[in-house]
């Protein structure tokens, strides 16, 4: 078996990657928070883990891998959402699942194993926070219930950040029932107008980040392998994740390997609806086909900031549909990552490296490998296809006839008329040497 090597965010190094079980690989990933369009920062962790996972299944055996990425739909964003467009929150956060679902479909990832909703996993959360009440790590404040951060004393070492910066963003939750300036909250009151479940400690909603602990201790056990996400959920979310984890069952690690991937800008520029450059992969979608999409965001290294253009994505469509232009590149049903590009993925991920390793095999004789690799690497042709299916075969076919005809007839004018007219419907004409045209899918 290849070694797989990945970087760990709690040890800054780049560890050979060694599982708990190798028959019962375990994997967590945040997803979403579904009170809106995803956009396409929320696209690279989804497609980053699905490579992953895919690798995981291909080394481990897909039977013994298990990927959980949650769904978050208690959330005060959600609340203010549904409060904004005047409909109830369980319609908001249903509608914007559905599209979420649809949206990452067309990025060819696979389903995870399982996707807990944090509205499913209410009595999980619940027992969490009674184990951390009676072990002395967070106590009940004015109907809230907070995590006690000075009563563990190694706090902070996934992120590493100095106190004032960790107090500084602890600060968000400013209240006057909290003992420390760094305690979060675990459960909170609610309204009558507010989702809320019954407690030991009154009506009320979790706080966000023991939603994951709850979700991830549920599905995969206290320890597990892999926890990922995006690199700007290091500190809080992940580390309180840890937190609550670690002392609510007396471990001492939540997860053994922690992988987050770098920022997305647009044109160099931080996404913001301020600055109209907010990008939804349901948007994108529109104008690009959806693999285009998946091979962009793979093109640079997960853990690298990624800088997104129209001009890379046009950069994208041209390699992609370049190996596409092998028939047995597009329609072979082989799925298996050639040596080479196995050895890049096993490298922390290595997906550029990966896709360096494909233009060797874009030559005669290593067709059939390159088609088994891109979908190995979840990319089956199907955009060039369904392109391909809406075609009208029998007019194009009249249209090449006529345009034969008006060659033959010397009228140029008519003949690059005709050209034009089959251009239009995505279609390319090459004319033979033997006088004969014959016609492909524009790429």
């Amino acid at each position: 078996m290849a070694t797989l090597k990945l970087y760990n965010t709690l040890t800054r190094a780049k560890d050979v990657f060694k599982p708990i079980d190798p028959k019962a690989i375990r994997m967590y990933v945040c997803g979403p928070t579904v009170y809106d369009y995803a956009h396409i920062g929320n696209a690279r962790p989804i497609i980053v883990f699905d490579m992953l996972f895919r690798l995981l299944r291909h080394l481990y055996g897909a039977e013994h891998v298990t990927y959980v990425r949650n769904i978050t739909d208690i959330d005060d964003k959600i609340n203010a959402k549904a409060k904004e467009e005047g409909v109830a929150i369980g319609e908001l956060t249903s509608r914007t699942t559905h599209q979420f679902h649809e949206d990452i479909a067309a990025l060819n990832v696979l389903e995870p194993t399982h996707e807990p909703r944090a509205t499913g996993t209410i009595p999980e959360i619940i027992t969490i926070i009674e184990k951390l009440i009676a072990t002395g790590h967070a106590y009940v404040a004015e109907g809230h219930v907070l995590f006690d951060v000075p009563s563990m004393k190694d706090y902070g070492k996934l992120s590493r950040r100095p106190l004032d910066d960790m107090i500084a963003g602890a600060r968000i939750d400013v209240a006057p029932y909290k003992k420390g300036e760094m305690d979060f909250v675990l459960w909170k009151p609610s309204g009558p107008d507010l989702p809320g479940w019954d407690s030991p400690w009154g009506r009320g909603r979790p706080g966000w980040h023991i939603e994951c602990s709850a979700m991830s201790w549920k599905h995969l056990g206290e320890t597990f392998d892999i926890h990922g996400g995006g690199i700007d959920l290091i500190f809080p979310h992940h580390e309180n994740e840890v937190a609550q984890t670690r002392c609510a069952f007396g471990l001492k690690v939540m997860a053994n390997v922690w992988m987050h991937n770098g920022f997305l800008q647009i044109d160099g520029q931080k996404m913001s609806k301020s600055l109209g450059n907010f990008l939804t992969i349901n948007e994108l979608l529109k104008d690009w086909p959806g693999e285009i999409l998946r091979f962009n965001m793979l093109r640079t290294h997960y853990r690298q900031p990624i800088d997104w253009t129209v001009k890379g994505l046009e950069e994208s469509r041209r390699i992609l549909d370049g190996f596409y232009n092998s028939a047995s590149a597009r329609l072979t049903e082989d799925v298996r990552f050639s040596p080479a590009v196995l050895e890049a993925l096993c490298d922390d991920l290595n997906t550029p490296r990966a896709i360096a390793e494909l233009h060797t095999l874009d030559r005669p004789n290593f067709q059939a490998e390159l088609g088994a690799t891109l979908n190995a690497l979840g990319f089956t042709g199907k955009h060039v296809e369904d392109k391909a299916a809406k075609i009208d075969e029998h007019k194009v076919n009249e249209l090449i006839a006529a345009r034969l005809k008006a060659r033959g007839a010397r009228n140029w004018a008519e003949s690059d008329r005709l050209r034009n007219e089959l251009d239009a419907l995505g279609v390319v004409v090459m004319d033979n040497k033997d006088g004969t045209t014959s016609w492909e899918v524009k790429r």
